[in-house]
């Protein structure tokens, strides 16, 4: 089979795994030279975001979609009728160099199926971040998925040439991935996850360490292949975070795939929904929110609004907040207003007394925001947030706008 022809299947092979970012690289020569081959600055083939916003770009393949796994949501489980490729680790040295030099990419996401066993398939994953690094000099991002139940031993050197490894959780709850992917084993996941957590930080706090993996470890869940609502899965997540102390958990919109086992939903969810999600995972890592309190009673999130702002209208008992008292808690839960609006406001009012129009200076959503807040304007009339209709205002338009509040 052709390289190109091989690329073409192992790319697209690779496009259901969202858990790709290249925040936390700075990876240089020890002399501090420009020596080495890459960088993480740069335009490329395969666009994902860093937590930072940073749009970065990555060659995204598998090794393989080979798999002796028979995992039911695969496209590329073992009974799966689909066309099979696979690159040997020269094959993706020449690729990711041939790409870069190029200035189609400024890293590489490398996953793969299971071949053979996990420790030779994450020897063959290793090996390919080894070459780059230590045969050509390359400086960019590596970002490689690692197999679970592969030895600590290879887990551990993945993480001295990768900028991040990731290892995916797959599904939210242990019982649907007992169910769904019986060959797979949860507790081998977490222990892989509780490794690379105590050698991230073992690095981190000192300096003898050799460098670990300085993006730390990422995972995704599926949604929509088994019937956890939000609410599980936020509570996942949470876990995750407190547990393993993971830079990012992906969420990955179930897709119904040919020839589907009769367990798996017959359609896809609502891509909406996926979007709520890492709305309400921002509000957990950034604005002090807690996974219980983001979800209505229901376990859904609402799909029409965003989740701060859902929260917020159950919740108008705890408004308006007075931008000029008020302390950063309590403004980082008032909807329109980001982390970096809000501390700049923090630092705009030592200096004088703040007014609608200076919201609107700090580029906030003044319609949005006003419902929520007091400012030193002279407050006339009702509160906004004694309308009935507040909601149906406040709601995105098909023109992604918002009624007038003040008619």
């Amino acid at each position: 089979m052709e390289l190109r022809e091989k690329l073409e299947i192992l790319a697209d092979a690779a496009k259901y795994d969202a858990s790709c970012a290249s925040s936390g690289s700075d990876r240089k020569t020890s002399a501090g030279t420009k020596d080495g081959i890459g960088s993480t600055e740069g335009m490329g083939i395969c666009h994902a975001y860093a937590p930072d916003g940073r749009c970065i770009s990555l060659l995204k393949i598998l090794l393989t979609n080979f798999c002796v796994y028979d995992c039911l949501y695969c496209v590329n489980r073992r009974s799966s009728n689909v066309r099979r490729a696979r690159f040997t680790p020269e094959e993706v040295v020449r690729l990711t160099l041939g790409f870069y030099r190029r200035n189609y990419i400024e890293g590489l996401f490398l996953s793969s199926g299971i071949i053979q066993s996990p420790d030779y398939t994450m020897e063959q994953l290793v090996r390919v971040a080894k070459m780059l690094r230590e045969d050509h000099g390359f400086r960019g991002y590596i970002h490689l998925k690692t197999i679970p139940d592969a030895s600590p031993e290879l887990l551990a050197e993945a993480g001295l040439y990768a900028d991040r490894l990731s290892i995916n959780i797959e599904l939210p709850s242990e019982p649907s991935l007992d169910r769904l992917a019986p060959e797979k084993d949860a507790g081998a996941i977490r222990r892989s996850m509780g490794r690379l957590r105590l050698r991230i930080e073992e690095a981190k706090s000192s300096p003898r360490e050799p460098r670990f993996a300085p993006g730390g470890q990422s995972t995704q869940m599926i949604v929509g292949a088994d019937g956890t609502d939000d609410r599980g899965i936020l509570a996942t997540s949470d876990r995750l975070y407190t547990g393993y102390r993971l830079r990012r958990v992906y969420y990955s919109a179930f897709s119904p795939i040919p020839d589907g086992s009769s367990s798996l939903p017959p359609g896809a969810p609502p891509l909406v929904r996926e979007h709520r999600l890492y709305q309400a995972d921002w509000l957990m890592r950034f604005y002090g929110f807690d996974a219980g309190e983001i979800v209505p009673d229901g376990g859904l999130l609402d799909l029409e609004i965003d989740p701060k702002l859902a929260w917020a209208l159950v919740n108008r008992h705890r408004f308006p907040v007075d931008v000029n008292k008020a302390d950063r808690e309590s403004l980082l839960r008032v909807p329109g207003m980001g982390v970096r609006t809000v501390d700049r406001l923090l630092s705009i009012r030592k200096h004088k007394a703040v007014r609608l129009e200076d919201l609107g200076r700090l580029r906030v959503q003044v319609a949005k925001v006003a419902p929520f807040v007091t400012t030193a304007d002279p407050q006339v009339g009702r509160s906004l947030l004694d309308r009935l209709d507040l909601r149906q205002r406040l709601a995105p338009r098909p023109a992604q706008l918002a009624l007038p509040l003040f008619a």
